[in-house]
């Protein structure tokens, strides 16, 4: 896999035709990073969402919370989050992630990949409640997944392959979500917990 980012603590910019992405490796670090998983693994009230694809109901491969402020409630797939009020630890982390891309956000999604089969399938964050061009803020916990992009329309662009590791944040901006489409795909390899914070602003 090709490595498009190697420097801690600073961002890069990564080369997308109608994107805007930047990642920034180590913006946590160990044993911060081990002390927050920890903390989320024990306190998050983690549920399996059922989500209705085609017209039918599946169980997500993976656990999932939201939190934000009052009002946030999010809906995709015929699920409708309502919003857990912001923890110590969560509110810490935002305020970080703020001032890191400064964007104010009002919510985030946390997912857990508890294993190599857990996965989000091909998606956009486009939901006409993140507004016309969404920031998302993406950070990452535990262990590394391969963070996949394609465009929805330009077959000829190769798809992006991002390895994220632990404490590794991700910024998508612009039109990103309008013209492209992610995924964390189900890996054969063994893989430990890792856990996905995408902070985000809806728009109420």
């Amino acid at each position: 896999m090709d490595t498009l980012f190697d420097t801690p603590g600073i961002w890069e910019t990564i080369p997308a035709i109608d994107a805007e992405l930047r990642v920034m490796p180590g913006f946590y670090r160990q044993p911060d990073t081990a002390a927050f998983m920890q903390q989320l693994l024990e306190e998050t009230p983690w549920q399996q969402e059922t989500i209705t694809l085609w017209g039918k109901q599946h169980l997500q491969p993976r656990l999932s919370a939201w939190y934000g402020d009052p009002g946030s409630s999010y809906a995709y797939s015929g699920v409708v989050l309502e919003p857990h009020p912001w923890t110590e630890i969560l509110q810490r982390i935002k305020s970080d992630v703020e001032a890191a891309t400064s964007t104010r956000y009002n919510s985030v999604l946390l997912n857990l990949y508890r294993d190599e089969n857990d996965s989000v399938g091909w998606h956009s964050d486009a939901e006409p409640a993140l507004g016309s061009c969404p920031v998302i803020a993406s950070l990452t916990l535990g262990e590394s997944r391969t963070f996949r992009l394609r465009h929805k329309l330009r077959k000829d662009l190769k798809p992006l392959l991002l390895d994220l590791a632990d404490g590794s944040l991700l910024l998508m901006a612009g039109k990103t979500q309008h013209c492209w489409q992610h995924a964390v795909l189900k890996e054969r390899a063994p893989r430990g917990p890792r856990i996905n914070l995408t902070f985000r602003t809806i728009r109420t």
